[in-house]
């Protein structure tokens, strides 16, 4: 017999759906950044063949296409702003524009959150953007987006940082 589900499994649903919306989102900032495709084409091939499709097992569905779109146009709209950031995060031992396409990606992605989506928690963007870089690239390029992360999150939400 299972266990009733519980606001717990909604959130993990929830969660679930949101880490899919990011992996895709870095996918396709790096598309654009490789490709030099456009805004409106990435986001119609993306919402087209990923999401509202099950996907390698995983239902992507239309909240996620909301976040998913949020994220990518937001990143869009603010890369000059958020790249100076990182830049700046990176401390100057690495600039943004000589680290690896997908990491970028993934940094700008997660830089956007934290300036940006305050209802998500900067120690749950930090994971959650270590995590899709580690799907990617090896562990110690995965350690470099925490840091980066971690430190613009203290820079930018430093109140959820306060002891």
């Amino acid at each position: 017999m299972g266990k009733a589900p519980t606001s717990g499994d909604k959130d993990a649903r929830k969660a679930n759906k949101r880490g899919a919306a990011r992996l895709a989102a870095v996918q396709a900032l790096y598309q654009m950044d490789l490709a030099g495709s456009g805004l409106n084409e990435i986001l119609a091939e993306f919402e087209s063949h990923w999401l509202g499709r099950e996907v390698e097992g995983a239902q992507y569905l239309p909240a996620e296409a909301a976040f998913f779109r949020d994220i990518v146009t937001g990143v869009v709209r603010e890369q000059r702003v958020l790249d100076p950031q990182i830049d700046e995060a990176l401390q100057g031992s690495w600039p943004l524009k000589r680290v690896e396409a997908v990491l970028r990606a993934a940094l700008r992605a997660g830089a956007y959150e934290l300036a940006h989506r305050r209802d998500v928690p900067a120690r749950v963007v930090i994971a959650e953007y270590a995590d899709v870089a580690a799907a990617f690239v090896e562990r110690d390029e995965t350690g470099m987006v925490n840091a980066v992360l971690d430190q613009l999150a203290r820079k930018l939400r430093g109140d959820e940082f306060a002891a």
